[in-house]
Formats: C-alpha cells, sequence, structure tokens
C-alpha cells in the first residue's frame, strides 16, 4: 500500500477498486510513499515525543531537581550526543548481517524503553549517565536498520521525498515533545518523574507499533518488488569502499567538521539581547517546526534535482544562519532568520544523506552503508562543538561565527564538486 502525497489519503498502488490489477505489475507511481515508511515515521513521531520531552527537562532535572554541578550535566550531555554515533555501524551491521532489520530496531527502541525506566530510578550522576548513554545506544542501534528500512521499501525514483516524510513525521514528535514537557511543568511545577513517566508511555508505543505493524521484510513497488536483501556472509565491507561512497564520506566529513551546535547559534542570539532567557527553549521548537514544513519538499527536490547535490548545497542555509547570527540585523529579525534557515538545513541534508548512501552500495550493505554515513557525520560533529567552544572563548562568538561561515563557504565548491557524478553512480549489484 501506499500514501499518495496527490491524490488522497490512502491508495492501492495503482490497483483498480475492482480487485487485480489491469495490465501487468503493478508499479509505484512517482511521489508516492509506501506504507511502512509511513508507519516507521509514525513509530519514530512516538519515540521522539517520548525522548525530547526528556531532553526538554534533563538540564533541569540534574541540576535543580537532583542537585547535580554544571560539570557533571556536561558530561551526561557529550554521553546523549556522542554514544549513539559509536553504535550506529554495529546497528548496521547487525541489519545486513542477519537480513532481519526490523528486529535490529525494535532491540534500538526497546533499549531506550529500558533507559526510559532507568530514569526513573536513578539519583546520582553516575547512574543518570549510565541511562542516558544505554539511551544513546538504543538510538544507535536502531537508525541505521530502519533508514535501510525505508531505502529498501521506496521505489528508487521517491527514496528522497520517502526520507523527507519520515522525518517530517520524526520532527513533528521533536516538536511536541518538549511542548509536552512545558504542558506538564506548568500544570506540575517540579514534575519531572511525570515527564519521565509520560514519556515512557510514548516510548512503548512507539516499540508496540513497531512490533506489530512494521512488516519484517518490506517489498518496494508492488508486484514486481524486491524484497529486503537475505542475509549476508560476514564482511562485505570493501562494498563501502568504492569511489562514489568514500567521496560522499569525505565531503559528509568535512562539511561536518563545520557544523556547529545549534545551541552555540542560539546562545549567540541570546547574547545580542534578543528575547528573554525563558524563551530559549522555544528555539529548538521553531527549528523543528521549519524542518517538518521543509523536510517533504526538499525530499522531493532532492529526487529530481541530485541528492548528493542538495545535501551539499543545504549547507549554504548553514552559512546564512552563521553570518545572520554573527552580524547586527536586528534582535527579532535574526532570530526569526536563523531559526528557518537551521530548519532548511537540516531538511535539505538529514533525510537527503542517508537516502543519498543508501543508493550508492549493493543492497545487501545497505544498513551499514547509511549508518557508515551517519556516523561519519554525527563523530565530525563532535569535534566541531569541541572546537567552536575554544574558537568562541578565544575571540568572540561574533568573529567565530564568521570564521566558521568564511570556511564552510569555501568548502562548498569543491565539495560540490566532488560530488558531482555521486547520484549517477550506478547502484552495485
Amino acid at each position: 500500500m501506499y500514501v499518495s502525497l496527490r491524490e488522497g489519503p490512502l491508495s492501492t498502488g495503482g490497483v483498480p477498486a475492482g480487485g487485480a490489477p489491469r495490465g501487468g505489475p503493478v508499479r509505484a507511481r512517482r511521489g508516492r510513499v509506501p506504507k511502512v515508511v509511513v508507519t516507521l515515521g509514525l513509530v519514530s513521531l512516538l519515540t521522539d515525543v517520548s525522548s525530547e520531552s526528556v531532553a526538554a527537562v534533563l538540564p533541569l532535572y540534574l541540576t535543580l531537581g537532583l542537585g547535580l554541578s554544571t560539570v557533571a550535566y556536561g558530561f551526561i550531555d557529550s554521553l546523549y550526543q556522542g554514544v549513539s554515533a559509536l553504535v550506529r555501524i554495529a546497528g548496521g551491521w547487525g541489519a545486513d548481517r542477519s537480513g532481519r532489520p526490523k528486529w535490529v530496531a525494535f532491540l534500538g527502541y526497546a533499549t531506550s524503553c529500558v533507559a526510559r525506566v532507568g530514569l526513573l530510578v536513578a539519583t546520582g550522576a553516575a547512574a543518570v549517565a549510565a541511562v542516558v548513554a544505554l539511551d544513546r545506544v538504543g538510538k544507535g542501534l536502531r537508525t541505521g536498520p530502519r533508514d535501510a528500512m525505508i531505502s529498501a521499501a521506496a521505489p528508487a525514483d521517491s527514496v528522497g521525498l520517502a526520507f523527507g516524510v519520515h522525518r517530517a513525521l520524526d520532527t513533528t514528535g521533536a516538536v511536541i515533545g518538549p511542548l509536552v514537557a512545558f504542558v506538564l511543568l506548568w500544570w506540575i511545577p517540579g514534575g519531572y518523574l511525570t515527564v519521565m513517566v509520560v514519556s515512557l508511555g510514548f516510548a512503548l508505543l512507539g516499540l508496540a507499533l513497531l512490533g506489530l505493524f512494521v512488516d519484517d521484510r518490506p517489498r518496494r513497488g508492488g508486484a514486481a518488488a524486491t524484497p529486503v536483501p537475505e542475509p549476508v556472509p560476514a564482511g562485505g565491507w570493501r562494498a563501502l569502499a568504492s569511489p562514489p561512497m568514500r567521496r560522499l564520506l569525505v565531503v559528509a566529513g568535512l562539511l561536518g567538521l563545520l557544523t556547529i551546535g545549534d545551541g552555540f547559534l542560539y546562545l549567540a542570539l541570546l547574547d545580542q539581547g534578543g528575547f528573554a532567557v525563558h524563551w530559549f527553549p522555544l528555539l529548538y521548537v521553531g527549528t523543528s517546526v521549519a524542518y517538518l514544513v521543509l523536510a517533504v519538499p526538499f525530499g522531493a527536490l532532492a529526487d529530481r534535482w541530485g541528492r548528493a547535490r542538495t545535501m551539499v548545497l543545504g549547507h549554504g542555509a548553514l552559512v546564512a544562519a552563521y553570518g545572520a547570527t554573527a552580524l547586527p540585523l536586528g534582535a527579532l529579525g535574526t532570530t526569526v532568520l536563523v531559526v528557518l534557515l537551521l530548519g532548511l538545513f537540516y531538511a535539505a541534508t538529514d533525510g537527503v544523506l542517508a537516502a543519498v548512501a543508501g543508493r550508492i552500495v549493493a543492497p545487501a550493505f545497505r544498513a551499514r552503508g547509511i549508518a557508515t554515513a551517519q556516523t561519519v557525520v554525527a563523530l565530525s560533529r563532535m569535534a566541531a562543538s569541541a572546537g567552536f567552544g575554544v574558537l568562541w572563548f578565544w575571540v568572540g562568538p561574533g568573529t567565530a561565527l564568521l570564521v566558521a561561515a568564511a570556511a564552510l563557504a569555501l568548502l562548498l565548491p569543491p565539495a560540490l564538486l566532488a560530488v558531482a557524478d555521486v547520484d549517477a553512480a550506478p547502484v552495485p549489484a
């Protein structure tokens, strides 16, 4: 079954209302997204409501609720940002090796559910750090297998659109989660554990939806579809060393080294006095809303115009965001502009990167190919955040942002040249 973005809510992928298809095998129409992609998007939506509601209150819970120092919080936050990147390749390898990506993803979602329970009883810095690390291990395990299922199920000419639809649903959860936390804390001041309990409920709903309603081996394109690949022998990492994949990993890694964490941009805006401190969390919501609105159109644009090209040029929005933040353009206007530019950046790069990586490796190695690309980006962005923190301290936020903008702008032309033929590369057998 396919969801049509142009012709109504649900369609049967070209099968007439009377029953059997006419004229031979059913072919997926351009602009249609398989039902499994939407279902996986709803799983991600529920899970993101769970994780982002916790993330929105975690700094307050740790420092005010548990009385931990900011040093302890900084260490825990680094685990939150980085642990998932270290296990994504393992999740992709497990999915490819077993031929059962759904159940590897299920293990990842279940691991995060266990972590939600742990948050209800963890009271010290070490215990909270262990629980947060466990939650991020779950995220790392599920990301590659889930994206591989999306790539395998989507028609070849609509992969970017499929990832755009998934990321739009995923980002909807990222918008709802902090709002749920805000409402609960407004209703029950200091009710951090209430937020944790509600978060666990959403996580369990997402896990149940995945387990009950997602096919373990989704097919693409109706009667002539090909299933998710059978289990493959050990090894196969040479499949990730093809010239197109190498170029993609190098370009994505270099661009990631100049991708500053959103928090730095928001702190720079706050430093300009554009808004009161209590509005700070809503900047994340605004960026998520912009991403939500733009994810589907940019996914469809990438399918038509070139996915690797779109991914590289999407970093141009980041250059503009750095420049707007560093320059005195007016507080309110600058804040709105930066939030919109960040949303555009994520819409043009996040799901699009997975769409590119999933199409330039052999189908049997798709999950680990996607996971490898995502890991390279995540690790390079971790390094970028650490380096930019030092640069901020050394020269101040305005100069640091202009330096980052100039370096990223200089990198875009050679990066675009390097991926010029990646989209046209034949899919290995």
